[in-house]
């Protein structure tokens, strides 16, 4: 994923992966997917090719996990849990978060008891982008209940709640 600057996004929070430039928009550059070696880009200001080992967990410096089973505004019946147990790295440069119909902690939701858990991250607090170009490399899985996304929300969210603080929603899919 990439961002560059000159036009606006004034986001922050994202899902997934990031890769941040400062590079006019028109600078070339290698599309993620044709990358046949490390995809960093020179000019980015940031950016995370999930290139840990297999089952290691995101890198702290540049994601936190959201855990809990709030629902968080869509009814989601998953315990978002930490560290690696849903969300972690497979060795080959691609992060894999998975749902699993468990509950190992009794963990509870919204609900009541959760019957699944699942991994979220965001960036929020580790980094903010006012203007820019976001690029990323998904893949989504399909099947009724799945609910995927990858959004930036604005900076400003603690102090000027969703929906005021602003939403782009780079990809968003039901899986129905």
């Amino acid at each position: 994923m990439r961002v560059r600057s000159p036009r606006r996004a004034a986001a922050t929070g994202a899902l997934l992966g990031l890769l941040l430039t400062g590079a006019a928009l028109s600078a070339p550059h290698t599309p993620a997917h044709a990358a046949t070696g490390p995809r960093a880009n020179p000019a980015a200001t940031w950016s995370d090719d999930f290139d840990g080992a297999a089952g290691s967990d995101v890198d702290g410096s540049k994601w936190t996990h959201d855990v809990g089973g709030s629902g968080w505004g869509n009814n989601e019946l998953e315990y978002y849990t930490d560290g690696n147990a849903n969300t972690a790295l497979d060795g080959q440069g691609h992060l894999v978060i998975t749902a699993k119909q468990e509950n190992p902690n009794n963990y509870q939701c919204w609900n009541g008891t959760c019957q699944y858990t699942s991994g979220k991250i965001t960036s929020a607090g580790k980094f903010t982008q006012q203007y820019g170009h976001i690029e990323a490399r998904i893949k989504v899985p399909r099947g009724q209940g799945m609910w995927p996304a990858f959004w930036l929300l604005g900076d400003d969210i603690g102090s000027n709640p969703w929906p005021n603080c602003g939403e782009i929603d780079v990809m968003e899919n039901i899986g129905a």
